[in-house]
Protein backbone atom coordinates (compact mmCIF):
# COMPACT_ATOMS: atom_id res chain seq x y z
CA UNK A 1 0.00 0.00 0.00
CA UNK A 2 2.95 2.58 1.02
CA UNK A 3 4.74 1.72 -2.00
CA UNK A 4 1.87 1.99 -4.10
CA UNK A 5 1.34 5.85 -2.86
CA UNK A 6 4.67 6.24 -3.26
CA UNK A 7 5.07 5.37 -6.76
CA UNK A 8 1.95 7.48 -7.47
CA UNK A 9 3.28 10.79 -5.68
CA UNK A 10 6.53 10.22 -7.27
CA UNK A 11 4.51 10.26 -11.07
CA UNK A 12 2.65 13.26 -9.88
CA UNK A 13 6.11 15.08 -9.09
CA UNK A 14 7.84 14.08 -12.47
CA UNK A 15 4.09 15.18 -14.40
CA UNK A 16 4.01 18.33 -12.14
CA UNK A 17 8.02 18.76 -13.39
CA UNK A 18 7.03 18.48 -16.84
CA UNK A 19 4.19 20.52 -16.76
CA UNK A 20 5.66 23.06 -15.61
CA UNK A 21 9.15 22.88 -18.08
CA UNK A 22 5.90 23.01 -20.83
CA UNK A 23 4.42 26.25 -19.84
CA UNK A 24 7.72 28.16 -19.60
CA UNK A 25 10.51 28.92 -22.29
CA UNK A 26 12.92 31.43 -22.72
CA UNK A 27 14.00 33.39 -25.78
CA UNK A 28 17.61 34.63 -27.29
CA UNK A 29 18.44 37.70 -28.58
CA UNK A 30 18.36 36.02 -31.80
CA UNK A 31 14.86 34.27 -31.81
CA UNK A 32 11.47 35.83 -31.68
CA UNK A 33 8.33 33.03 -31.63
CA UNK A 34 4.24 33.01 -31.79
CA UNK A 35 2.06 30.94 -29.73
CA UNK A 36 -0.29 28.69 -30.95
CA UNK A 37 -3.36 26.90 -29.59
CA UNK A 38 -4.76 23.65 -31.34
CA UNK A 39 -2.99 25.18 -34.43
CA UNK A 40 -4.32 28.43 -34.54
CA UNK A 41 -2.06 31.22 -33.31
CA UNK A 42 -2.96 33.08 -29.93
CA UNK A 43 -1.87 36.56 -29.38
CA UNK A 44 0.66 38.72 -31.04
CA UNK A 45 4.59 38.02 -31.79
CA UNK A 46 6.65 37.44 -29.10
CA UNK A 47 9.84 39.43 -29.72
CA UNK A 48 11.26 39.78 -26.39
CA UNK A 49 14.05 37.79 -25.36
CA UNK A 50 13.93 36.10 -21.63
CA UNK A 51 11.76 34.28 -19.77
CA UNK A 52 8.31 33.45 -21.13
CA UNK A 53 5.12 31.77 -20.07
CA UNK A 54 2.51 29.74 -21.93
CA UNK A 55 -0.24 26.84 -20.92
CA UNK A 56 1.05 23.93 -21.07
CA UNK A 57 0.45 21.08 -22.99
CA UNK A 58 -2.78 23.07 -25.02
CA UNK A 59 -0.37 25.68 -26.70
CA UNK A 60 2.78 24.87 -29.20
CA UNK A 61 5.62 27.46 -29.34
CA UNK A 62 7.12 28.21 -32.59
CA UNK A 63 10.12 29.76 -32.84
CA UNK A 64 11.72 31.90 -35.83
CA UNK A 65 15.28 33.72 -36.23
CA UNK A 66 15.65 37.34 -36.01
CA UNK A 67 18.86 37.51 -37.95
CA UNK A 68 19.70 38.32 -41.76
CA UNK A 69 18.77 35.15 -43.66
CA UNK A 70 20.69 34.44 -47.20
CA UNK A 71 18.90 33.27 -50.19
CA UNK A 72 20.42 31.61 -53.16
CA UNK A 73 19.56 31.03 -56.88
CA UNK A 74 19.79 28.08 -58.84
CA UNK A 75 21.06 29.20 -62.16
CA UNK A 76 18.45 30.39 -64.59
CA UNK A 77 18.36 31.20 -67.98
CA UNK A 78 16.96 34.03 -69.16
CA UNK A 79 16.83 36.20 -72.66
CA UNK A 80 17.57 39.79 -73.20
CA UNK A 81 15.55 42.44 -75.14
CA UNK A 82 18.20 41.51 -77.74
CA UNK A 83 17.31 38.02 -77.45
CA UNK A 84 20.89 36.76 -76.34
CA UNK A 85 20.25 34.27 -73.10
CA UNK A 86 22.28 34.51 -70.34
CA UNK A 87 22.70 32.45 -67.10
CA UNK A 88 21.67 34.56 -64.28
CA UNK A 89 22.46 33.10 -60.54
CA UNK A 90 21.28 35.87 -58.06
CA UNK A 91 21.33 36.10 -53.94
CA UNK A 92 19.65 37.79 -51.54
CA UNK A 93 19.74 38.58 -48.05
CA UNK A 94 16.16 39.13 -45.88
CA UNK A 95 14.73 38.63 -42.36
CA UNK A 96 11.52 37.85 -40.82
CA UNK A 97 9.70 40.91 -39.47
CA UNK A 98 6.20 39.41 -39.10
CA UNK A 99 6.37 36.14 -37.30
CA UNK A 100 2.65 35.88 -37.05
CA UNK A 101 2.14 37.10 -40.69
CA UNK A 102 4.94 34.43 -41.62
CA UNK A 103 3.78 31.50 -39.56
CA UNK A 104 0.28 32.14 -41.31
CA UNK A 105 1.53 32.12 -45.13
CA UNK A 106 4.48 30.05 -45.67
CA UNK A 107 4.82 28.34 -41.99
CA UNK A 108 8.62 27.74 -41.52
CA UNK A 109 12.30 28.70 -43.47
CA UNK A 110 11.78 26.06 -46.58
CA UNK A 111 8.17 26.87 -47.22
CA UNK A 112 9.83 30.68 -47.14
CA UNK A 113 12.58 29.87 -49.44
CA UNK A 114 10.39 28.60 -52.53
CA UNK A 115 8.32 31.84 -52.23
CA UNK A 116 11.49 33.45 -52.23
CA UNK A 117 12.70 31.14 -55.47
CA UNK A 118 9.11 32.33 -57.08
CA UNK A 119 9.11 35.59 -56.51
CA UNK A 120 12.82 36.88 -57.06
CA UNK A 121 13.18 34.80 -59.90
CA UNK A 122 10.00 35.69 -61.64
CA UNK A 123 11.39 39.75 -61.02
CA UNK A 124 14.24 38.78 -62.23
CA UNK A 125 13.77 37.39 -65.46
CA UNK A 126 10.83 40.00 -66.23
CA UNK A 127 13.62 43.11 -65.38
CA UNK A 128 16.41 41.51 -67.39
CA UNK A 129 14.39 40.56 -70.24
CA UNK A 130 13.60 44.83 -70.52
CA UNK A 131 17.11 45.47 -71.24
CA UNK A 132 19.64 44.15 -74.13
CA UNK A 133 22.49 42.47 -73.23
CA UNK A 134 25.45 45.20 -73.13
CA UNK A 135 23.03 46.73 -70.21
CA UNK A 136 23.01 43.70 -67.81
CA UNK A 137 26.48 42.98 -68.51
CA UNK A 138 27.87 46.58 -67.95
CA UNK A 139 28.07 48.36 -65.26
CA UNK A 140 29.31 51.56 -66.75
CA UNK A 141 30.88 53.45 -69.40
CA UNK A 142 34.58 53.53 -68.47
CA UNK A 143 37.22 50.89 -69.28
CA UNK A 144 40.06 50.42 -68.01
CA UNK A 145 43.51 50.05 -69.86
CA UNK A 146 44.39 47.33 -69.90
CA UNK A 147 40.72 46.76 -70.59
CA UNK A 148 39.16 43.84 -68.64
CA UNK A 149 37.45 41.43 -71.29
CA UNK A 150 35.79 39.77 -69.12
CA UNK A 151 33.24 42.67 -68.33
CA UNK A 152 33.44 43.96 -72.46
CA UNK A 153 30.01 42.27 -73.65
CA UNK A 154 28.98 43.04 -75.82
CA UNK A 155 30.73 46.67 -76.79
CA UNK A 156 32.07 48.25 -79.07
CA UNK A 157 35.52 50.25 -78.71
CA UNK A 158 37.33 53.22 -80.34
CA UNK A 159 39.89 55.43 -79.73
CA UNK A 160 38.86 59.31 -79.30
CA UNK A 161 41.42 61.97 -80.57
CA UNK A 162 40.33 64.68 -78.24
CA UNK A 163 41.51 63.06 -75.06
CA UNK A 164 43.08 59.79 -76.77
CA UNK A 165 41.49 57.79 -74.03
CA UNK A 166 39.44 54.33 -74.93
CA UNK A 167 35.54 54.95 -74.17
CA UNK A 168 32.79 52.62 -75.57
CA UNK A 169 31.09 53.44 -78.26
CA UNK A 170 27.89 51.70 -77.56
CA UNK A 171 27.09 53.42 -74.55
CA UNK A 172 24.81 52.34 -71.69
CA UNK A 173 22.02 54.12 -69.60
CA UNK A 174 21.07 51.91 -67.09
CA UNK A 175 23.92 49.35 -66.22
CA UNK A 176 23.66 46.20 -64.18
CA UNK A 177 23.77 47.65 -61.02
CA UNK A 178 20.30 50.16 -61.73
CA UNK A 179 19.00 46.85 -63.12
CA UNK A 180 19.75 45.11 -59.75
CA UNK A 181 18.08 47.69 -57.84
CA UNK A 182 15.07 47.38 -60.14
CA UNK A 183 15.03 43.54 -59.13
CA UNK A 184 15.30 44.45 -55.33
CA UNK A 185 12.51 47.02 -55.78
CA UNK A 186 9.92 44.39 -57.78
CA UNK A 187 10.61 41.41 -55.24
CA UNK A 188 10.34 44.39 -52.23
CA UNK A 189 6.58 44.77 -53.13
CA UNK A 190 5.65 41.14 -52.96
CA UNK A 191 7.44 39.92 -50.11
CA UNK A 192 5.77 41.84 -47.34
CA UNK A 193 2.19 39.79 -47.41
CA UNK A 194 4.23 36.98 -45.87
CA UNK A 195 5.95 38.60 -43.02
CA UNK A 196 9.17 38.94 -45.01
CA UNK A 197 11.35 41.79 -45.35
CA UNK A 198 13.60 41.77 -48.15
CA UNK A 199 17.40 43.68 -47.54
CA UNK A 200 19.20 43.19 -50.84
CA UNK A 201 19.58 41.27 -54.18
CA UNK A 202 22.84 40.91 -56.09
CA UNK A 203 24.17 38.73 -59.23
CA UNK A 204 25.91 36.63 -57.94
CA UNK A 205 27.12 35.01 -61.26
CA UNK A 206 26.31 35.62 -65.04
CA UNK A 207 27.25 33.97 -68.05
CA UNK A 208 26.57 33.59 -71.68
CA UNK A 209 25.22 30.12 -72.86
CA UNK A 210 27.41 28.63 -75.53
CA UNK A 211 26.05 30.12 -78.64
CA UNK A 212 26.47 33.51 -77.26
CA UNK A 213 29.54 33.08 -75.50
CA UNK A 214 31.48 32.09 -78.53
CA UNK A 215 30.02 35.05 -80.71
CA UNK A 216 31.27 37.09 -77.55
CA UNK A 217 34.28 35.86 -77.70
CA UNK A 218 34.70 36.46 -81.76
CA UNK A 219 33.78 40.22 -81.15
CA UNK A 220 35.86 40.79 -78.34
CA UNK A 221 39.09 39.26 -80.25
CA UNK A 222 37.60 41.29 -83.01
CA UNK A 223 37.83 44.40 -80.70
CA UNK A 224 41.06 43.90 -79.83
CA UNK A 225 42.85 43.27 -82.93
CA UNK A 226 41.26 46.55 -84.44
CA UNK A 227 42.87 48.58 -81.51
CA UNK A 228 45.92 47.04 -81.48
CA UNK A 229 46.03 47.39 -85.18
CA UNK A 230 45.14 51.36 -84.40
CA UNK A 231 47.64 51.48 -82.10
CA UNK A 232 50.04 49.96 -84.74
CA UNK A 233 49.17 52.27 -87.31
CA UNK A 234 49.58 55.18 -84.98
CA UNK A 235 53.12 53.75 -83.66
CA UNK A 236 54.13 53.22 -87.67
CA UNK A 237 52.59 57.03 -87.69
CA UNK A 238 54.91 57.99 -84.96
CA UNK A 239 58.33 55.89 -85.91
CA UNK A 240 57.72 57.85 -89.30
CA UNK A 241 57.93 61.12 -88.09
CA UNK A 242 60.57 60.47 -85.10
CA UNK A 243 62.67 58.97 -87.92
CA UNK A 244 61.63 61.56 -90.00
CA UNK A 245 62.82 64.10 -87.63
CA UNK A 246 66.30 62.06 -87.00
CA UNK A 247 66.95 62.75 -90.86
CA UNK A 248 66.50 66.37 -91.16
CA UNK A 249 68.34 66.92 -87.97
CA UNK A 250 71.30 64.33 -89.55
CA UNK A 251 71.08 66.63 -92.72
CA UNK A 252 71.66 70.02 -90.92
CA UNK A 253 74.31 68.74 -88.51
CA UNK A 254 76.10 67.45 -91.99
CA UNK A 255 75.23 70.46 -93.67
CA UNK A 256 76.63 72.58 -90.95
CA UNK A 257 79.58 70.24 -90.31
CA UNK A 258 80.39 70.53 -94.33
CA UNK A 259 80.01 74.47 -94.15
CA UNK A 260 82.13 74.53 -91.13
CA UNK A 261 84.86 72.29 -92.42
CA UNK A 262 84.98 73.87 -96.04
CA UNK A 263 85.08 77.09 -94.32
CA UNK A 264 88.33 76.00 -92.23
CA UNK A 265 90.10 74.44 -95.34
CA UNK A 266 89.70 77.42 -97.17
CA UNK A 267 91.14 79.56 -94.54
CA UNK A 268 93.87 76.86 -94.41
CA UNK A 269 94.27 77.02 -97.49
CA UNK A 270 94.41 80.76 -97.76
CA UNK A 271 97.00 80.72 -95.24
CA UNK A 272 99.07 77.93 -96.99
CA UNK A 273 99.00 80.42 -100.00
CA UNK A 274 99.93 83.17 -97.90
CA UNK A 275 103.02 80.81 -96.44
CA UNK A 276 104.19 79.83 -100.27
CA UNK A 277 103.81 83.24 -101.41
CA UNK A 278 105.82 85.04 -98.40
CA UNK A 279 108.63 81.98 -98.82
CA UNK A 280 108.59 82.69 -102.85
CA UNK A 281 108.68 86.25 -102.27
CA UNK A 282 111.88 85.59 -100.09
CA UNK A 283 114.01 82.99 -102.15
CA UNK A 284 111.99 82.13 -105.38
CA UNK A 285 115.04 80.01 -106.13
CA UNK A 286 115.49 78.01 -103.49
CA UNK A 287 111.53 77.67 -103.15
CA UNK A 288 111.44 76.31 -106.73
CA UNK A 289 114.47 74.22 -105.95
CA UNK A 290 111.93 72.76 -102.59
CA UNK A 291 109.11 72.31 -105.15
CA UNK A 292 111.09 70.27 -107.78
CA UNK A 293 112.00 68.07 -104.83
CA UNK A 294 108.40 67.86 -103.78
CA UNK A 295 107.48 66.68 -107.38
CA UNK A 296 110.80 63.79 -106.97
CA UNK A 297 108.95 62.66 -103.97
CA UNK A 298 105.45 62.54 -105.07
CA UNK A 299 106.24 60.92 -108.33
CA UNK A 300 109.07 59.10 -108.37
CA UNK A 301 108.66 55.86 -106.19
CA UNK A 302 110.07 52.26 -105.28
CA UNK A 303 108.22 50.72 -108.42
CA UNK A 304 107.54 53.56 -110.59
CA UNK A 305 109.11 54.45 -113.91
CA UNK A 306 109.40 57.32 -115.72
CA UNK A 307 110.48 58.00 -119.41
CA UNK A 308 111.61 61.85 -120.00
CA UNK A 309 113.79 63.53 -122.33
CA UNK A 310 117.12 64.82 -121.09
CA UNK A 311 116.02 68.53 -121.64
CA UNK A 312 112.69 67.98 -119.60
CA UNK A 313 112.61 70.94 -116.91
CA UNK A 314 112.46 68.70 -114.24
CA UNK A 315 115.88 67.71 -114.59
CA UNK A 316 116.82 71.32 -114.68
CA UNK A 317 118.41 71.09 -111.26
CA UNK A 318 120.43 68.03 -111.83
CA UNK A 319 121.97 69.23 -115.36
CA UNK A 320 123.19 72.07 -113.16
CA UNK A 321 124.75 69.72 -110.69
CA UNK A 322 126.31 67.70 -113.54
CA UNK A 323 127.16 70.74 -115.31
CA UNK A 324 129.92 71.75 -112.02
Amino acid sequence: MNNARNIAIVVLIVLAALVALNACYILGEAEQAIITQFGRPIGGAVKDAGLHFKVPLIQALHRFDKRILNWDSSADQIPTADKKYIWLDTTARWRIVDPLKFYTSVGNFAGAQTRLDDIIDSSSRDIVSRYVLVEVVRNSNRILEPPDSSAVGETYLENTEDDGLIHVQERISIGREEITKMILERASELVPQYGIELLDVQVKRLNYIEDVRKKVYERMTSERQRIATKYRSEGEGKRAEIVGQMERELNRIQSEAYRRAQEIRGAADAEATRIYAEAYRQDPEFYSFLKTLEVYRETVGDNSRAILTTDTDLYRYIRRIGAR
